[in-house]
């Protein structure tokens, strides 16, 4: 069926209402250009990385709203909101809704958008994360079936929250690509929303991030057949004290619902030859997760000073059981919390003599001689190729210049700026000078 485009340029949106449900929708306008069948809106043909995640400019995307969906969506935004969790997190996600997304002068309707994240889904502030799913309503929307953005079916928006520099999410994620260790890929997106009134705001400068299980696994791994988890809650830690296999999401073959290989490294990571026979524990432990990978990952966040993750929360990080080897494998995972030293007691110390029995996965690995030995490589390995100094000046410099008029231009109420971007870029400059100093004290 045929899959029309809203004319943006007219900001005419047609609605109707469903009589099952009295919900106000998009409704495709007649004269639209039928795109099903294309690279930019369908199925079936390879992620445009290139198109999506430009690392040479920063991109505009429209999000419009009818003036219901937009009401109804901040309506369910402050009930989750008022039913948070442990820390104030709220304990599911928001709903989707309706939305048009428009980019390079073309429209994707009935995309489905909901709001994501924890604390930055609590901020004081209008420029809240987005997750965008572009065939979400395929169901009530047949003509839209399978449809994709430029090969994506999922995209995150991060809000860059409480980042004035506005590139620590993007130069996270870019430094563990670099050093080898599996990140999503992320660029720069200006945002313009309209909330149903014919007129776009301007919601500041977002970071478009690649869904893990969406086309992340495929281009990193060449392969996505295998289990994908999302750990999130007390399980998340492999700690004796409140695991459970019920914190960890499965987000792939979810019909099958087997997680023993999780299991297996949980009983293998507390079997009781971690004491008795070191190099039992060790084979058996590495036959089942990539622990030269996990050390690796560790080397790098610890230096970018990147705490909101594990060994201090229980979240933000993404397991894949790798079919190529059958190891599970490390994914680094919502990064705009790097390059500072953090809160919730702060970002780890080099030698990570503070994590306890709590969080096993790194005071088990790290008390082994061989592995602290293989993890201070790492860190002076990344302090000489992906952290070098050099290199990092450039990197910013280049940021900042290609940011400087996105980041200028963001308003109060919908910016973390606050007028401090470039002395905030400078403050990045020099905590990579400091890092550099503290890992080479820390190696010599």
């Amino acid at each position: 069926m045929k899959n029309w485009k809203l004319k943006i340029g007219s900001i005419s949106l047609l609605t109707l209402v469903l009589f099952s449900c009295k919900k106000e929708i998009f409704v495709p306008n007649q004269d639209g250009d039928n795109r099903q069948g294309t690279a930019s809106h369908s199925n079936g043909f390879p992620a445009d990385y290139d198109v999506v995640f430009n690392q040479e400019k920063v991109n505009r995307l429209n999000i419009i709203f009818t003036t219901q969906e937009w009401q109804d969506m901040q309506r369910d935004l402050s009930q989750k909101r008022g039913g948070g969790g442990p820390g104030g997190f709220p304990t599911e996600n928001p709903d989707y809704f309706h939305c048009e997304v428009n980019f390079n002068n073309m429209t994707w309707a009935h995309v489905g958008i909901r709001y994501k994240g924890n604390s930055s889904l609590r901020a004081n502030s209008n420029k809240l994360p987005l997750r965008l799913d572009f065939d979400k309503w395929e169901y009530e929307f047949p003509e839209i079936s399978d449809q994709r953005f430029y090969g994506f079916k999922e995209l995150s928006l991060s809000s860059n929250y409480n980042d004035p520099a506005i590139m620590r999410e993007k130069s996270a994620a870019d430094l563990f690509r670099n050093f080898g260790v599996p990140a999503v890929r992320t660029s720069f997106y200006e945002i313009y929303i309209d909330e149903g009134t014919g007129t776009y705001k301007y919601y500041g400068v977002y970071t478009m991030t690649e869904i893990v299980f969406d086309t992340f696994l495929k281009n990193w791994f060449g392969s996505k057949s295998g289990n994908c988890y999302k750990p999130d809650g007390d399980g998340a830690r492999f700690s004796t004290n409140g695991f459970t296999l019920d914190d960890f999401e499965l987000k792939t073959n979810e019909e099958i619902n087997n997680r023993s290989d999780i299991k297996e490294m949980f009983d293998l990571l507390h079997a009781d030859t971690r004491n008795t026979d070191p190099t039992a524990w060790k084979k058996n432990l590495e036959n089942v997760f990539d622990v030269d990978g996990f050390l690796k990952y560790l080397a790098a966040n610890n230096t970018l000073q990147n705490w909101d993750t594990y060994g201090r929360m229980t979240h933000n990080y993404y397991l894949y059981h790798d079919p190529n080897d059958d190891l599970i494998k490390w994914i680094t995972w919502d990064n705009n919390e790097a390059f500072q030293n953090g809160k919730r007691g702060g970002s780890l110390s080099f030698e990570m003599n503070e994590v306890g029995d709590d969080w096993p996965l790194i005071s088990y690995i790290i008390a082994d001689n061989e592995y602290e030995n293989i993890y201070k490589s790492y860190v002076k390995s990344f302090i000489e190729t992906s952290f070098e100094n050099s290199r990092m000046t450039t990197i910013y410099d280049n940021q900042e210049s290609l940011l400087n008029v996105s980041a200028t231009n963001e308003v109060n109420g919908y910016s973390y700026v606050n007028g401090q971007f470039n002395s905030a870029v400078q403050t990045l400059r020099n905590h990579n000078v400091s890092r550099i100093s503290a890992a080479q004290n820390y190696v010599q």
